[in-house]
């Protein structure tokens, strides 16, 4: 039996029953083990990760989960001209059989009832997989061209201007479309004698015959977009300009209405009072005893000088499980004056982390698992801001009701499914995520400043795959019809991922091509018309950035649990902007320190009492920067 005061003495002592001499622990349970670091980003490398992720995935469900996500689709596509062209070419014949007829009349009806009843959902999975075609073929082989030529240019030339890199970075990303382009043009060229276009009704005959040239035929379809859209990708990236650093801020009128937002991001809360973060493993801080410490820090520097809005951008908690959002319901709960200024939005650890400890963890496309994910990240922000925030209204391009009064008719059936996990009603309960993003926080007055809360997370159902990103096409073009409602008033526009990678080089080459923002060029894009009015703020990378692309200004949040400290601290920021002649104005930031207990840097941090974290240490200014 192990006594309590072997955990209570010196890490690595112990006291035995009889002489009560000291003896250390075979293995300190609090300072974790190998198994901490098993998907650890930071202590193991991709390849290693990987490894054991093909030694241990199910291969049966990898085939199914294929079949469904890839295989189907590339045969309906493949079969789409042979039955179109097929049909155009039997009503031109004179002859047609009565067989064709009811073929052709039996397409339309279909086509009609797809339309029909199908609707926003239909437009959202052909979006979903649109996308997912450009995060498989076209981004991440485009990136590793791109930055690959990006590499080489920088060490062929000396010269390190502005203007020289904003003209090699065109240059690399044109070679790099240029590149995907051949190589989708040699996948045409391979498909193509195997590819057939006209069908004909005694194929149905011989159903199975069609697999094949419906393959080709898929391949050939995708070869061409791909060939195409490589292209536009890289004529759009090199026009939108190189990512550069904010090189000045914005002085704030005198007398006029300014906004304190306490921007925050990933604070991956555990739910063991000793457990590790995935990516850290034990490299990084035990528990919550950091995200305790910002909170209290914060509570601190909003009784000195009240804050506007405490944003968090993604990543609460460190694989969404009720444990880890319990962790988080109650350290934000020992502070009420932030909680109601608190504003949370989901990021990929929060709904996309299949498995915690194992990355060979695959979901099928028809599991509830992602969806009991999706929900509890609901319930929480509905928990903390569902009265305060308002889903909106598509059809009448107007604000819709609230988060709470959106899901009341739903929490009978969202209660049910979490008890069961049943998979009928987790399709019923399909629509509701998408439905209620982007969430919007409006304006106080005219000229006011409002917040827009966007989902920015891909369809994942594999753990190794978590991490990409994706705006929906319907839900800019909501967030843009609800910033013209106001066309006086500033925004800050909220999402998890990073639009753009960053001036400054990765520490990975994974990091530009597994965590990226799939279509955030279009998406830039997007937000050009309401540049002057707009700042983004992210989360994502861990890492502090406040920059620029096209006119959009972009704020990167750090993660105050997953870096290493800076001389026994962390910190985050707090922004003031302010509203004036048409242009929301961003104020340089002010730095908040966060003093961490000794021995931080080297094995994480040691809980302490909550009576021992009440203590924050004084505020004051202590630099020209303003550092606090």
């Amino acid at each position: 039996m192990v006594m309590k005061s072997q955990l209570t003495q010196p890490a690595g002592t112990m006291q035995e029953p009889v002489s009560h001499t000291p003896t250390p622990l075979l293995i300190d349970p609090r300072l974790g083990d190998v198994e901490d670091d098993l998907v650890s980003t930071k202590s193991r490398s991709l390849v290693a990760i990987g490894g054991r992720l093909l030694a241990e995935i199910s291969i049966p469900k990898l085939i199914l989960a294929w079949i469904m996500l890839i295989g189907l689709p590339a045969v309906f596509l493949g079969l789409a001209p042979l039955v179109v062209l097929g049909w155009a070419a039997t009503l031109s014949d004179q002859v047609a059989t009565a067989l064709a007829g009811f073929w052709s009349l039996a397409i339309l009806a279909g086509l009609g009832a797809l339309a029909w009843f199908g609707g926003k959902p239909v437009l959202r999975a052909a979006e979903r997989s649109f996308w997912s075609l450009n995060a498989l073929a076209v981004q991440p082989i485009y990136t590793l061209f791109r930055e690959g030529l990006r590499h080489i240019a920088g060490k062929l030339t000396a010269d390190r201007g502005p203007r020289r890199l904003t003209r090699l970075y065109a240059i690399a990303a044109i070679g790099g479309g240029l590149l995907v382009s051949a190589l989708a043009c040699w996948l045409v060229l391979l498909a193509w004698p195997v590819s057939r276009w006209v069908g004909d009704p005694r194929d149905l005959l011989t159903p199975l015959g069609l697999i094949v040239p419906a393959l080709a035929n898929a391949a050939v379809i995708v070869g061409c977009y791909v060939t195409g859209a490589a292209l536009v990708w890289a004529v759009a990236d090199a026009a939108l300009g190189r990512p550069a650093d904010l090189m000045e801020f914005d002085p704030l009128p005198a007398g006029s209405r300014t906004w304190r937002v306490a921007h925050l991001s990933d604070l991956h809360a555990v739910g063991e009072r000793y457990g590790f973060r995935i990516e850290s493993g034990r490299t990084g801080p035990r528990g919550n005893e950091r995200m305790r410490r910002v909170l209290d820090r914060l509570d601190a520097v909003h009784a000195h000088e009240p804050l506007d809005l405490v944003l968090v951008t993604g990543d609460m908690t460190d694989a969404g499980r009720s444990g880890e959002w319990t962790e988080f319901l109650e350290a934000v709960a020992d502070h009420p004056a932030l909680a109601d200024r608190l504003l949370i939005l989901p990021g990929n650890h929060d709904v996309n982390v299949v498995d915690r400890a194992n990355p060979a963890r695959l979901e099928l496309p028809t599991s509830p698992g992602k969806r009991l994910r999706q929900l509890r990240t609901l319930s929480i922000m509905e928990a903390v801001q569902g009265g305060r925030v308002f889903c909106f209204d598509s059809a009448t391009d107007r604000l819709g009701p609230s988060l709470s009064e959106r899901l009341a008719p739903y929490r009978d059936d969202i209660a049910a499914f979490a008890d069961d996990g049943g998979i009928r009603r987790s399709m019923r309960l399909t629509r509701i995520w998408d439905d209620v993003f982007p969430m919007i926080v409006p304006p106080p007055t005219d000229d006011g400043m409002g917040v827009v809360i966007l989902n920015s997370n891909a369809e994942a159902h594999f753990s190794f795959t978590n991490a990409l990103g994706l705006i929906s096409a319907l839900h800019a073009k909501d967030m843009a019809a609800a910033m013209k409602l106001y066309p006086r008033a500033g925004w800050i526009v909220a999402l998890h991922h990073h639009l753009v990678e960053y001036p400054t080089p990765a520490k990975a080459f994974s990091e530009r091509i597994g965590t990226a923002l799939i279509n955030g060029t279009w998406f830039i894009g997007q937000l050009r018309p309401f540049a002057d009015r707009i700042v983004v703020f992210h989360g994502h990378r861990h890492t502090e950035w406040i920059g620029q692309c096209a006119g959009v200004r972009i704020v990167s949040a750090s993660s105050p649990v997953m870096n290493p400290p800076r001389n026994g601290s962390v910190s985050f920021f707090v922004h003031e902007l302010a509203v004036g002649g048409g242009r929301l104005k961003l104020a340089p930031p002010e730095r908040i320190e966060v003093r961490l207990p000794d021995g931080t840097a080297q094995a994480g941090d040691n809980p302490s009492p909550p009576a021992d974290r009440a203590a924050s240490p004084a505020i004051g200014s202590t630099d020209p920067g303003r550092r606090r």
